[in-house]
């Protein structure tokens, strides 16, 4: 009697339990709702995108982060449009018909305008007292071997107006006798093909004159609402331009137009795979269960697990990158399996079993599936790279956070009478026990043989390849106008510069001064165009003195050109004096902090970092770089010089994805080893059942790649990373004890790898390489993966409970 009694009060302890468990995950799940919304509306938090971020910390380099984002910022925020005409007044027309239409949205595009005049005396006023400072490596030349006779009768014809000088006129003939400041300026004005006309910019190629317009663009060109206003005008301003003149050109290159059409490609494949994937799910789910119920159970079990994922590292983290964001809810997407068995079990499990009961048989199943997988995301945890950390920990708590759903809500929300079996259902169900099996006979050991001569014939062809720019597709029409933009503005490009550092200003105008001594080869080969550099503008205080007092021995002294030209034209000694006092006014010192700060500096303040740290840094850009197969001759020559390094951007990043496939293959491999350890100590020798069907689908995959020429790269791994965890879910649940639990899970295992083959198979129809490269990986291996499952599954009976 008082056995029985104990036996109600813990029968009707265990539903008081569960009850307040699921209660208190409802609070858990409340939490991380407004956990969730109090990041995303009210501290507006976004993802880090710098992929740099992900190298391990000793990698990071402040100084080029700084620099990098200096070069991409200049750029960002700029849209740049070249008309063109091959009459000068009809591309005038077109261009202020161009202008016309952008001038009505202020708030989206301001044109960089203002009074020619004005611009070029602020410009110039820049350098008014500093003239005496600054020459070029011609004019240093010219003071060294001309004879200070020469020098005086340069200075009396463009007295007399027969300009011989070498450099325009700027100013009065005594502020600049010899004609060394104008000389300067327009070497200066070389460094761009742009020059002004009638209060414009223009350019000239191919019998064609080109008119500036440089855009300021207000909102973020990663704006999707910005993109969605600013596209539509830059297209009616192009179609406005040619209205006015038919034969005009219109050239146009800007970050936003390489955002807006990525967002175009990436919204038509979520309008087409996403639904076509949705649509497929929902409807399988229907066949399946004739309810719309269970979709909407694994729906909320992957929900929470990312809500929770994303809380809990954001708490951890500080904060996440996109990569992790991205990927990370794609492992997470294996939580599927966990809510698809609970509602297939309980599809082929007796009426008169109550779910919670039904839960407790399923529970070891359940618990060594989530094991497996977080011992296989763990793996990429123990790696000095701090994405993939976040990637491991991310997925971990996703897998976690959905598993705790499904064990403390799904028993309480679906009953033995909330699904009904379908026909197709029973059907498929069923078919398992006319599946071929696997076994280690004459037969068996043929098809291994195959099977083996196949994957090493494919593994043996296939190549790795880890360059950034195969994973970019940017629409034609975009690159065409950006190269000719780029060639006749001879713009530089900002993916590869140099760095040039030290422990002060001054030190860092040397070391530019001693880098641009050592390209003039590479430029004298015309490997490139030439350099633009803050020196250019600032030259070294050591280089401003000893041109000042090259000026001064040469033209200034008492038997210099200033007393041939006094001689020449009969004036006397106090003529002389007072023009050598007023051309000595001119001596002061140019600071690079000034000049940034001044109108000449702006198109030239993303070259100086000044103070990063404790030490100084500016960026040497590179232009007319035609062939990028000669890089390797620029990176060659920054080792020559104390405190320059070479920055390809390009191979940067592309080595940060050559490190990431790399470690996660290892992790992939690591994964594989503990999984099969762990999965040992339950089923002994059947192990080897669990775990053939994701590795053998992943090594015909990786085969496949092989053999059609498919490289290999670290979108391939992630994908395959995907695979095992959901293969070796197919496995455990194949490893079912009697045949009607097997039918059940054979049910879990189809309806798990459709469901997978349609959210994540269909991105191989995706046009962006990346995703290209997940779904293709996915398709096939989902695919083989559901076919090899039931050759595998168990073939003797196993006790849970034996267990």
């Amino acid at each position: 009697m008082t056995e029985r009694a104990d036996s109600d009060a813990g029968s009707s302890t265990a539903p008081q339990a569960m009850r307040g468990l699921a209660l208190a995950w409802l609070l858990v799940v409340a939490l991380l709702l407004g956990h969730n919304a109090y990041l995303w509306l009210v501290q507006r938090v976004s993802p880090d995108t710098d992929i740099l971020a992900l190298l391990p910390s000793s990698r990071h380099d402040d100084a080029m982060q700084q620099a990098f984002a200096h070069m991409v910022d200049s750029a960002q925020q700029k849209v740049v449009v070249l008309v063109g005409e091959r009459d000068w007044s009809k591309a005038v027309q077109a261009a202020s018909a161009y202008e016309a239409v952008i001038g009505k949205q202020p708030s989206l595009l301001q044109a960089m305008t203002g009074d020619a005049a004005q611009l070029q005396g602020a410009w110039l006023s820049t350098f008014d007292q500093s003239r005496l400072m600054l020459l070029t490596q011609e004019q240093r030349d010219k003071l060294r071997n001309d004879s200070p006779q020469q020098w005086s009768q340069l200075a009396l014809s463009a007295m007399y107006g027969v300009f011989g000088s070498g450099g325009p006129k700027l100013g009065a003939w005594q502020d600049d006798p010899f004609g060394l400041f104008g000389g300067w300026v327009q070497a200066r004005a070389q460094e761009t093909p742009v020059r002004p006309r009638d209060g414009r910019l223009f350019v000239e190629s191919g019998g064609r004159s080109y008119v500036l317009l440089l855009l300021n663009l207000q909102p973020s060109a990663f704006s999707i609402s910005a993109q969605e206003q600013v596209i539509p005008l830059l297209d009616q301003a192009t179609q406005a331009a040619q209205q006015s003149v038919p034969d005009a050109e219109v050239l146009t290159a800007g970050v936003i137009l390489h955002a807006a059409a990525g967002s175009r490609q990436a919204g038509s494949e979520m309008a087409t795979i996403g639904a076509g994937s949705l649509i497929g799910i929902v409807l399988l789910m229907w066949l399946t269960f004739r309810s719309l119920k269970p979709i909407a159970l694994i729906a909320l079990s992957i929900a929470i697990g990312c809500l929770g994922a994303l809380s809990v590292s954001w708490l951890l983290f500080g904060r996440l990158h996109l990569l992790t964001l991205v990927f990370g809810a794609s492992l997470v997407g294996i939580a599927q399996d966990y809510a698809i068995y609970f509602l297939c079990a309980r599809l082929g499990t007796n009426r008169h079993m109550d779910s919670r009961q039904l839960l407790r048989r399923l529970l070891p199943g359940l618990g060594l599936m989530l094991l497996a997988a977080v011992i296989g995301y763990l793996g990429m945890a123990l790696t000095p790279f701090p994405g993939l950390r976040q990637m491991a920990v991310f997925s971990v708590l996703g897998l976690l956070f959905a598993w705790l759903t499904v064990i403390l809500w799904f028993p309480a929300l679906i009953h033995a009478d909330s699904l009904r079996s379908t026909a197709l259902a029973d059907r498929y169900s069923r078919s398992i026990v006319k599946w071929p099996q696997f076994r280690f006979n004459r037969i068996g050991f043929v098809l291994l043989a195959v099977f083996t001569v196949f994957v090493v014939a494919g593994l043996m062809r296939l190549k790795v390849s880890d360059d950034i720019r195969a994973l970019q597709k940017t629409p034609q029409h975009l690159l065409d106008d950006q190269i000719k933009l780029g060639k006749l503005l001879d713009t530089p490009t900002p993916a590869q510069f140099y760095l040039v550092r030290g422990e002060s200003a001054e030190i860092v105008l040397q070391r530019e001064e001693q880098l641009k001594r050592q390209l003039q080869t590479v430029i004298d080969k015309k490997l490139i165009g030439g350099v633009q550099a803050v020196s250019n503008w600032v030259p070294s205080q050591q280089q401003q003195h000893a041109d000042h007092d090259l000026i001064v021995d040469k033209l200034l002294a008492p038997q210099g050109a200033l007393a041939a030209i006094a001689t020449a034209i009969d004036e006397s000694g106090q003529w002389q004096q007072d023009l050598r006092q007023r051309l000595l006014a001119q001596s002061k010192p140019l600071l690079p902090d000034a000049f940034i700060a001044s109108p000449a500096g702006q198109p030239w303040r993303h070259l100086w970092l000044g103070k990063t740290g404790d030490r100084y840094a500016s960026i040497v850009a590179v232009r007319g770089l035609g062939d990028y197969r000669q890089l390797q001759v620029l990176a060659d020559v920054a080792p020559k010089i104390d405190g320059v390094q070479w920055v390809d951007k390009v191979a940067d990043i592309s080595s940060v994805l050559s490190y990431y496939r790399q470690y996660m293959t290892w992790a992939l491999l690591a994964a594989y080893a503990t999984i099969f350890v762990l999965l040992s100590l339950r089923y002994r020798r059947a192990a080897w059942r669990a775990i053939a069907p994701p590795l053998l689908a992943t090594l015909a995959t990786l085969a496949l790649f092989g053999v059609t020429g498919q490289p290999l790269q670290l979108f391939h791994v992630l994908a395959c990373l995907l695979l095992l965890g959901l293969g070796v879910d197919y496995g455990i649940f194949l490893q079912e004890p009697t045949e009607r639990h097997r039918r059940s899970a054979w049910l879990t295992v189809g309806l798990s790898a459709i469901s997978a083959l349609l959210s994540f198979g269909l991105l191989a129809l995706s046009s962006s390489p990346p995703l290209h490269a997940f779904g293709l990986t996915m398709l096939i291996g989902m695919a083989l993966v559901w076919l090899a499952s039931p050759c595998f599954a168990g073939l003797q009976p196993y006790s849970h409970d034996a267990s």
